[in-house]
């Protein structure tokens, strides 16, 4: 991650100790409903225990920031610097990710002390002095520790998910509802002009360095939903027989899904055929709402339903033009004063664009500069946010990515022509 000080907003240092407290305190009360057995399993190679995410979030702010700036430094135990390396290989060697459940020591109770640690460490050096060259460095890493531990916190709760999902008692995480429901009204086609726009990053708050730079893109015409597709529309899809049917989908998709005999996106529960269909979520297994935003689809399942609905899916330039018009519109109004709906909060919203470098985008030196360029392959942009994003964590220029098959993310449709 490209650590840009005209990206990253800087604060005084009791704000930063304010703001560090509050993120840490979040990551901590996402694992407060579960048991130290639920924080330590893995329900699958793409997910992570929540043990796992709690250590490495405080394993960052370690190794990027108290081995830079503490005084002499020692590290809370030496082998976290492998067992909670994620993917940086300028740090040294890394646990195994697909074997991130079988770390039974440390304990749960161990990792929480860690967290302690690494938090009180934090604070002190923040209550330092600093010359304003070190503050300047020190807060750009900082902020972009805690945007990290944002990312966590979201797949705390993929993660989460999956795994109570894997279990046949099917426990809920919470109970109260935390769906994307609420209808957005009839779905409508609005326009938008083409030409030459600007994508990508070009303020002074925090960005990820996949954001940038700012450059100019030619886009034709094209027309976006109003809203993302439900589950009732969802619905019509798989009952048409489209999971049985070549003719929507690419041919790798298509292997893909006779390979792995799929009939209907992931929780979704159709076990009793005289039942009503049922899903899973966080609150446990629940009737199908139709009018909630459907999700936890890839890429294929998107791209097959949108030519099946006789759409396309948008490129991420198209998404980002619209939402950048709206939040244009929004702030001259002074309210909404656009159609175009569930932008961000719902799901993440599946894109045609390959997850691919702008141009001019330069990797960073060092370790952090692993953060994002090297994904750069056999991916797809998500644009959006989702009903599990840390609130003021998204933007416009955000750029998710996965490859086509995930599922486990709150990933869905806006459809596009």
């Amino acid at each position: 991650m490209n650590v840009q000080t005209a990206r990253i907003p800087l604060h005084e240092p009791s704000d930063l100790a304010l703001r560090f407290a509050a993120v840490r305190t979040r990551s901590a009360a996402l694992a407060a409903p579960l048991s130290a057995e639920d924080c330590s399993a893995q329900s699958m190679p793409d997910a992570s225990p929540v043990k796992w995410h709690l250590a490495h979030t405080s394993w960052f702010f370690e190794t990027f920031i108290l081995e830079r700036f503490e005084a002499n430094f020692q590290p809370y135990h030496p082998a976290f610097r492998v067992l909670f390396n994620s993917y940086y290989n300028g740090i040294g060697d890394k646990h195994a990710r697909a074997q991130r459940g079988l770390l039974t020591r440390p304990s749960f109770v161990e990792v929480q002390s860690y967290r302690r640690d690494v938090d009180a460490r934090i604070a002190a050096l923040l209550a330092q002095p600093l010359a304003d060259r070190a503050y300047v460095e020190l807060a750009g890493l900082l902020e972009l520790g805690l945007q990290h531990e944002q990312q966590h916190q979201e797949l705390i709760m993929t993660d989460v998910l999956h795994l109570l999902w894997s279990n046949p008692l099917k426990p809920a995480y919470c109970a109260s509802p935390h769906s994307v429901s609420a209808s957005a009204g009839e779905l409508q086609w609005l326009s938008f002009e083409g030409g030459v726009v600007r994508i990508g990053h070009a303020g002074t708050g925090f960005c990820f360095d996949n954001e940038t730079p700012a450059h100019r893109q030619f886009i034709e015409p094209y027309a976006l939903a109003s809203r993302l597709v439900t589950n009732r529309e969802y619905l019509a899809f798989v009952d048409a027989g489209a999971y049985q049917n070549p003719a929507w989908w690419l041919s790798e998709g298509w292997d893909w899904v006779r390979t792995q005999q799929l009939m209907q996106p992931l929780y979704w529960d159709t076990a009793d055929a005289a039942a009503a269909r049922q899903t899973f979520g966080l609150h446990g297994l629940q009737s199908l709402d139709p009018d909630a935003v459907v999700t936890h689809i890839s890429y294929f399942e998107a791209d097959a339903y949108a030519r099946w609905a006789g759409a396309r899916l948008p490129t991420e330039a198209e998404w980002e033009h619209a939402a950048l018009q709206v939040s244009a519109a929004e702030c001259a109004a002074g309210h909404a004063a656009t159609e175009l709906k569930q932008l961000l909060a719902h799901c993440w919203q599946w894109t045609s664009s390959s997850y691919a470098p702008y141009p001019g985008y330069q990797t960073a030196a060092g370790a952090l500069g692993e953060y994002n360029g090297k994904f750069m392959s056999n991916q797809y942009v998500l644009r959006g946010s989702s009903c599990v994003t840390p609130e003021g964590h998204s933007r416009a220029t955000y750029r998710n990515f996965f490859p086509a098959t995930a599922r486990w993310q709150f990933s869905g449709i806006r459809l596009a022509r």
